[in-house]
């Protein structure tokens, strides 16, 4: 086994330094254009997708309201067909095809922490387009071609690599949140009156773990990489995706050469154990800071161009509309913003006539928290948090605040956090179609009694 490396890469190891809006400026001027071509579907099929997805108006659900904190145990679990682990209702919440994570299961019946900076993997959110496939680790190959290797090897000669070659390069170690693009989507419609389509996640569609494998980088090195390389798109191996009559083929979503050979990894371990089948087995992306659709689970194939690619990944689906944004719609969303949760149920009971300490956590996928912000009476007063993490990028800190209420009564907690670059919370997110990135302060109803 290979030496574990965790030191970050050195500037030689990077690409030519790439502006990346611009890129994705071109890339979107280039789809319009009809340039441009989502492998396995056409663009007339893909513009059809649009104005139909802009008809839906499915309102989104809002969060079950749970009052006492622990009244969730009471729930008769619901399947969620194509999820392989258990998923028990005092840790989710089944929604679809996804499973979505209780905050206030982070904390035991006493308060004290269940889980700490990394979330077990038994706990961890599961999101899923389709169902989970089971591979057989010993027969699987990560098969890389396309013109932006040496010799443009094709899709049918491709350079193979099986998962022990991988384990036989250097490892590098790194801690990283996943986290959905739409997590928090359901309170554009509960908190801001906006329906919005799609699952209708609260704020548990993360969790934070501690990632092993290899730099993405080495392997596309391995493999022959050309300064000509543009574009790099791993695809999975997971069922198809059918939407609209359409068969849209794996989950699959490209990133530019230059994010590829910066931070991301191609894990095969998850908290110092093997990839379980829900999280990727045996190996996928973990692309730090990014909206989750670019971690790719069950990755199989990488194409490795020499122009941009495209898929309904970063086209059709994952970038913005709305009345805020060009009518065109904006380039493919990368960064996640920033966001902030209590480890308490919506709606839970707090005893009358004493302290209690609040716990939550804050995140941003661009830099690291700075300050965390609590307000106890809705948002006309706020106190600093004290923070009980490091800040790190791309990873989450817990923070704690003391309270003793005023009297028995309905009270809105809210907490809001600011990142090294400036980032924070605003009081509204900015609608978008599709309800990604909602980056709000979220108001948190508790009763003290």
């Amino acid at each position: 086994m290979a030496a574990e490396v965790q030191t970050p890469a050195t500037p030689s190891d990077r690409a030519p330094a790439l502006d990346e809006a611009a890129y994705d400026r071109l890339r979107r001027r280039q789809w319009l254009a009809g340039e441009a071509r989502a492998d396995g579907v056409d663009r007339r099929t893909l513009l059809r997708m649009l104005a139909a997805a802009g008809a839906l108006a499915a309102p989104a659900l809002a969060a079950p309201v749970l009052a006492p904190a622990r009244a969730a145990a009471e729930e008769v679990p619901r399947p969620v067909p194509g999820i392989v682990k258990p998923l028990p209702a005092e840790w989710f919440v089944p929604r679809g095809t996804n499973a979505e994570m209780r905050w206030d299961a982070l904390r035991d019946a006493d308060g004290d922490a269940a889980v700490g900076r990394h979330v077990p993997v038994e706990r961890f959110f599961v999101r899923n387009h389709t169902a989970t496939p089971l591979i057989d680790p010993d027969t699987w190959r990560l098969k890389l071609f396309g013109t932006g290797l040496r010799g443009a090897p094709a899709a049918g000669q491709p350079v193979e690599f099986g998962l022990e070659d991988l384990q036989d390069l250097p490892s590098t170690r790194i801690s990283a949140l996943i986290e959905c693009a739409g997590n928090g989507r359901s309170f554009y419609a509960s908190q801001q009156g906006q329906a919005v389509p799609g699952t209708p996640w609260t704020l548990g569609g993360i969790g934070s773990a501690s990632w092993r494998g290899v730099r993405l980088a080495d392997v596309l090195r391995a493999a022959g990489l050309t300064r000509a390389a543009v574009d790099v798109l791993p695809a999975g191996l997971d069922p198809h995706y059918v939407t609209g009559g359409t068969d849209l083929g794996p989950v699959r979503r490209p990133l530019p050469v230059a994010k590829a050979l910066d931070d991301v990894l191609l894990a095969y371990e998850m908290n110092d154990e093997p990839l379980t089948p829900d999280h990727g087995a045996p190996v996928r992306l973990v692309v730090p800071g990014w909206v989750g659709i670019a971690s790719i689970k069950w990755v199989g194939t990488i194409e490795v161009a020499d122009h941009p690619l495209y898929s309904p990944w970063n086209t059709d689906f994952y970038r913005l509309w709305g009345p805020d944004y060009p009518a065109a719609g904006t380039a493919p969303i990368t960064a996640q913003v920033v966001k902030s949760a209590f480890e308490l149920a919506r709606g839970a009971v707090l005893e009358a006539g004493r302290g209690h300490r609040l716990h939550g956590r804050s995140w941003s996928g661009a830099a690291p928290v700075r300050t965390v912000e609590v307000s106890t009476d809705g948002g006309r007063s706020w106190r600093r948090a004290d923070l009980r993490d490091e800040p790190r990028a791309h990873d989450w800190t817990r923070w704690s605040v003391d309270w003793r209420p005023e009297g028995p009564g309905a009270y809105e907690l809210r907490a809001r956090a600011t990142d090294r670059r400036g980032n924070g919370q605003p009081e509204r997110a900015v609608f978008n179609r599709e309800g990604y990135l909602f980056g709000a302060v979220v108001a948190h109803p508790v009763t003290v009694a």
